[in-house]
């Protein structure tokens, strides 16, 4: 891999920026300009960050649903702290973190330094969270005798460790496939969000297949174990991975401290609205995210209720995954020829079909089991047709931001579904089966949705002649 200051940015010169090998011998995006081994090495280390982020993103999420269920909270908490409370933090903290490191310029380049440090305080999080029971005693010990009971204290002590952990893997998310947009060719940016989704799919049947069966019982060796990955395999991406030359970002703000915070904050809002068509995408964005929030939330007290051992739903987890690998390359291929828009169209279809279907049926373990694996695949075809999305449609120069700003979209989903299906179920008395009808109700909005956003692109000038409106 190499960088050639003098030639254009991604921002002007748009060949440049997709790359074609046709023309040369080199693939290049932006000033970046690689070998086939080049971008073979390039592939090679984002992959294994991937691999390094996801061992952890696959981990937590499940076996923070146990443990929230184990410290006694509701499904209302369980809701609100497992999917609401991420979506809140990106809310929050993303378009600032991604305008930041849109502007950003520095030795490391504008996305690496919003990755690489808060890598050590989300591990330290993780290491926390895999203490929980003696940070518990330590926290009884200096409330003294007003301290709750051991399983509220431990609750008090997970859920802090837990919003900690969030605000730094928030932080780097925001950035995460920043980078990716800057130095990935587009005219292969499909098949490489299908290969990263293959090792996010290999990293689930990896700890669905070896370490969820044992999670109840060694929770705590397998934080602190796939934090310590998770730490040093994404730094050795950040630091092998290198940037090429920006243009210059616009002038700093100056003024009175309210004028300097203000007018990023309108200059966001307008730029991110600028066109409507945006404003679609984001709306498609959010509602087909959410067809898959409500099986996403409950998976773990729907199995319990039906009497399913975790060590059959891990290897149901984890004949998805192997199912979703064996398709994804070749979804990213579809992605890359016929336009994301399209995969996403075709996968809420069919999850919408399948969802109401499951909904009316999935009440023991083998009917659960045909509907659970079916909610998989059609979810990953959905995520990785749709994964390079937003780089086809979103300006390279402000990647960030507008991807934020989907990001702060999208948080509304989560932030709301999750709680209303929790306290949906709660007063239902936990009949787990309606969260497959809810997914497909959300599902059948999102087609609606993405048939509109399809015309629009057409519009636009469609596959051959789309560029981002302004």
């Amino acid at each position: 891999m190499s960088s050639f200051p003098n030639t254009p940015s991604p921002e002007t010169d748009h060949a440049a920026a997709v790359g074609n090998p046709a023309q040369s011998n080199n693939w290049r995006v932006g000033t970046l300009s690689y070998t086939t081994v080049g971008l073979v090495v390039l592939f090679a280390w984002l992959l294994w960050g991937d691999f390094a982020w996801n061992m952890k993103e696959r981990a937590v999420y499940p076996i923070a649903q146990m443990l929230f269920k184990q410290f006694k909270a509701s499904d209302l908490v369980l809701g609100l702290m497992v999917t609401s409370l991420p979506a809140a933090l990106g809310m929050l903290l993303g378009p600032i973190v991604s305008m930041k490191s849109d502007n950003h310029r520095g030795r490391w380049g504008r996305r690496i330094p919003y990755l690489l440090v808060p890598t050590p305080i989300a591990v330290a999080a993780m290491v926390g969270m895999g203490y929980t029971p003696q940070l518990a005693e330590v926290l009884r010990a200096l409330l003294g005798e007003g301290a709750p009971d051991v399983t509220t204290c431990r609750l008090l002590v997970f859920g802090s460790l837990w919003a900690f952990f969030e605000i730094f893997t928030v932080i780097a998310n925001a950035v995460f496939v920043g980078l990716i947009n800057d130095v990935v060719p587009q005219a292969v940016i499909g098949r490489f969000f299908a290969l990263f989704r293959i090792v996010s799919l290999g990293a689930g049947i990896i700890f669905n297949s070896y370490f969820m069966g044992h999670a109840k019982e060694n929770y705590s060796l397998i934080f602190i174990c796939l934090g310590l990955l998770y730490g040093v395999g994404f730094a050795m991406m950040c630091l092998f991975v290198k940037e090429g030359d920006y243009p210059p970002p616009a002038p700093a703000q100056k003024g009175a401290l309210v004028v300097r915070i203000l007018e990023p904050v309108k200059a966001y809002f307008r730029e991110c609205a600028a066109h409507p068509f945006y404003l679609w995408i984001f709306l498609a964005a959010m509602v087909g995210n959410a067809a898959f929030l409500p099986i996403n939330s409950f998976d773990l007290p729907y199995i319990d209720s039906i009497g399913m051992s975790h060590e059959r739903w891990g290897d149901l987890r984890s004949l998805t995954y192997a199912i979703s690998i064996s398709l994804a390359f070749f979804i990213g291929w579809l992605a890359d020829k016929f336009h994301p828009i399209r995969i996403g169209l075709f996968a809420l279809g069919a999850y919408a079909l399948i969802s109401l279907w499951a909904g009316l049926v999935a009440t023991d373990v083998t009917s659960f089991s045909i509907a659970y694996v079916a909610h998989g695949v059609i979810s990953g075809v959905f995520f990785t047709g749709t994964a390079s999305m937003f780089p086809r449609l979103f300006p390279r120069a402000k990647f960030a931001q507008f991807a934020s700003a989907a990001g702060v979209i999208l948080a509304i989903g989560f932030i709301c579904l999750p709680p209303a299906m929790g306290k949906f179920l709660d007063l239902t008395g936990h009949v787990y089966r309606y969260t497959f009808v809810v997914g497909g109700i959300v599902a059948a909005l999102g087609v609606v949705i993405f048939v509109i956003l399809y015309r629009k692109f057409c519009v636009l000038g469609g596959s051959q002649n789309y560029t981002p409106p302004s």
